[in-house]
């Protein structure tokens, strides 16, 4: 990267595989902008809706934004977004992406998620990483995390990576899970989280 001028850094990630954990470390290390619920949040003041309502959307593909807003088109009193009365998962997207852009404008930051390293491909001064690790792995993590069982956290881990997967695909084209795409890939299931910040610190300098 280029010293000195605004940089940015986009994770991808597995569920369980530490990225929320490793992003939010290198932030703080690197005392930048952190942003993962931050876009959802900045989103849902657009739409005028609240933050429970657009994480069910959360990097999905679902009709919801459609279903949500034809509900409300007739109900007296209700702000709608005059760009589009129901936007579809594509203006969502399209409304995400200028959010993501507008934080890394004049700011460094560390970005979660949410196609960012597509959406800032031409960023002069970004890197990109894809956080994935094995099975047995990433369902420890999940436990933990969410106070599950084993058969639960598979299952949550299952749907999460064909759901970032098919998001991934709809919006860039592209596989998500292809490491070509990235500066940098690494299975945390291997070296830990806390290695691979020690590692991305590195690359960095």
């Amino acid at each position: 990267m280029k010293e000195n001028l605004p940089f940015v850094i986009t994770i991808n990630r597995q569920l369980g595989s530490g990225g929320t954990y490793v992003g939010q470390q290198l932030a703080r290390k690197l005392e930048v902008f952190y942003a993962d619920r931050e876009i959802m949040i900045e989103a849902a003041k657009y739409f005028s809706v609240s933050e429970e309502d657009l994480e069910s959307q959360d990097e999905k593909i679902s009709p919801f934004w459609q279903l949500f807003l034809q509900s409300h088109a007739r109900v007296p009193d209700v702000y709608l977004p005059t760009i589009a009365i129901t936007p579809t998962n594509r203006e969502l997207f399209k409304v995400e992406s200028e959010i993501i852009k507008r934080f890394v404008k004049e700011d460094s930051a560390v970005i979660i998620g949410r196609c960012a390293n597509h959406i800032l491909r031409e960023h002069p001064n970004h890197v990109s990483i894809f956080l994935h690790g094995d099975i047995a792995f990433r369902k420890e993590r999940v436990k933990k995390l969410y106070t599950v069982s084993e058969k639960e956290a598979e299952k949550m881990i299952a749907q999460s990576d064909k759901e970032r997967a098919l998001y991934y695909h709809r919006f860039t084209g592209r596989e998500w899970t292809d490491v070509r795409q990235y500066d940098i890939s690494l299975d945390t299931s291997k070296i830990g989280p806390d290695k691979a910040i020690e590692f991305i610190m590195r690359y960095l300098k």
